[in-house]
């Protein structure tokens, strides 16, 4: 719904942005909880439509609402814990959590960059490669 409503400013094309598609986001043995990945999916849809690759040196975790507001979740410790043994070297993680990265350990800290967001807006400039002229494949077949 965010992206819909905003892809003007996300220059999404009208063609683009009434394609479908399918996420299908299985449990695949790992305990999910909570509304955590919404940042991260609307990453994904926002890369899908506009062919901005996301940064593979970045992970992400927060909440989205449909206004386009990070909200704050649970678990950033483990969170950033295990983005830095999947060797990632920063974390996109909402403004309210800023807090909580005083729990990780500070040899983990030193190697990590955070970046903290407070909308949709922030988490997009750090987490997707810069616009360039290529356009989505989405639809091209």
């Amino acid at each position: 719904s965010y992206v819909r409503s905003h892809a003007e400013e996300l220059k999404i094309g009208h063609d683009q942005i009434n394609k479908s598609f399918h996420i299908h986001v299985p449990e695949g043995a790992v305990p999910k909880d909570g509304p955590s990945a919404g940042v991260t999916m609307t990453t994904a849809i926002v890369s899908l439509l506009t062919g901005r690759p996301v940064r593979n040196t970045v992970g992400m975790t927060g909440e989205v609402t449909l206004q386009g507001l990070v909200l704050p979740i649970g678990g950033v410790k483990q969170k950033v814990l295990a983005a830095h043994r999947m060797g990632l070297t920063e974390v996109i993680l909402p403004k309210r959590n800023e807090k909580d990265i005083d729990d990780v350990p500070q040899s983990v800290r030193e190697k990590m960059t955070f970046h903290l967001a407070s909308r949709v807006e922030d988490v997009l400039s750090h987490a997707l490669e810069p616009a360039s002229t290529t356009k989505s494949k989405i639809g091209a077949a």
